[in-house]
């Protein structure tokens, strides 16, 4: 018996989705928008899943592919796992399917058959997948009441220690007890700067490793651009390979750090290597650890001077702009006409000014306290 068309591999589906993403897309939006009965929660929930699975296809390389979609799938599905819900994923794959189905439709495309068997399979497997996930959940969920007293402790140890401590400068050692509360080997605060929407390594394991890591925010950082927390068993294709090296990185799990709203950065979990699973309940509780801290860290009264006490000179005031901008010494000396070495003084008295140990800290203080708005 021969097949009536040709067989569509996961390279030549994910190919397909990079080379018309924009169309899928904008078909994606018109049927988000058209469906009355979608709630705007539901809606929400669902524009986050498609939005990180188209992300995911076009950002895979092509040539790299050598593995079945299997893998792939998986992960994606699990790093979704703080938002997915039956109702989401339902309309997930509806969306998908029709928005996919009308754009080959109208452009009468020569491989729709193959490509529609190859969607066929592809949710059949995420739907077993899901299924499977759900089924294990419950299991793991027999035992939720002991389960959600032993969380609420954990997180009255940490409230305990946040009031403990005074402010900004004790990060390293709130992160030290979050490995030592939530069992994980390292953890790892990256800052954020709404101003040039840059994220920043800023303290963890291996400090110099961490703060060598900067970048701006793109559509492409699906694990920066979520403020839901995402956990990631493999890391391939949502984290560049050099930091995958550089941090022998496994699985992995990041998050947000809000507090009304306000994004002050990212903590990440991870083993130093070891892979590892991560249920929707541990993901709900690094959550509440995400949010606790971004209350902590939005306090006022930390050991800084007052904005009004505190004097900085004309000259002191454009390096700290420029800091703020994530500029480094040599630009920041080439924009202002004077030496790298003259610089690094304004820096250093910066710092000695606003009690902080790094440019990083300079900044994020300047911030709080007034000085940068």
């Amino acid at each position: 018996m021969t097949h009536s068309y040709e067989e569509v591999t996961f390279q030549e589906f994910a190919l397909f989705i990079k080379i018309y993403s924009k169309q899928l897309e904008e078909n994606i939006n018109i049927y988000l928008n058209l469906e009355p009965s979608i709630s705007e929660s539901d809606r929400k929930r669902t524009t986050l899943l498609l939005d990180s699975f188209i992300l995911l296809l076009t950002n895979i390389n092509i040539e790299d592919i050598n593995e079945a979609d299997g893998g792939y799938l998986d992960t994606w599905l699990q790093s979704q796992i703080s938002i997915i819900d039956v109702r989401s994923f339902n309309l997930f794959q509806l969306i998908f399917e029709k928005s996919l189905i009308t754009y080959m439709i109208q452009q009468k495309h020569s491989r729709m058959n193959g490509i529609l068997m190859y969607l066929l399979s592809m949710f059949t497997y995420l739907v077993q997948s899901y299924n499977k996930y759900e089924e294990e959940h419950k299991t793991k969920s027999k035992s939720h009441e002991s389960l959600e007293l032993k969380n609420l402790l954990l997180l009255d140890q940490l409230n305990k220690l946040l009031i403990r401590c005074s402010g900004y400068q004790d990060l390293a050692y709130i992160l030290k007890k979050c490995e030592e509360y939530f069992q994980y080997k390292r953890c790892v605060f990256y800052a954020y700067v709404p101003w040039s929407n840059q994220f920043y390594g800023v303290i963890g394991a291996e400090l110099s490793k961490v703060q060598s890591m900067k970048g701006r925010i793109t559509e492409q950082h699906l694990v920066f651009g979520s403020k839901k927390p995402i956990y990631l068993k493999d890391p391939k294709n949502y984290v560049k390979e050099e930091h995958i090296k550089l941090f022998n990185l496994s699985s992995i799990i990041f998050i947000p750090i809000i507090h009304d709203d306000q994004l002050f950065g990212w903590l990440t979990f991870d083993q130093l290597g070891e892979e590892f699973d991560c249920t929707k309940d541990q993901l709900q509780l690094l959550e509440q650890v995400g949010k606790r801290l971004g209350l902590f860290l939005s306090r006022k009264g930390e050991k800084v001077e007052n904005s009004s006490e505190l004097h900085l000179t004309e000259r002191e005031a454009m390096i700290l702009g420029l800091l703020a901008e994530g500029y480094d010494n040599k630009k920041i000396g080439s924009l202002l006409f004077l030496s790298e070495h003259t610089v690094r003084d304004y820096v250093s008295s910066l710092m000695t000014k606003l009690k902080a140990k790094n440019r990083t800290q300079v900044v994020a203080s300047a911030f709080r306290i007034g000085l940068l708005k």
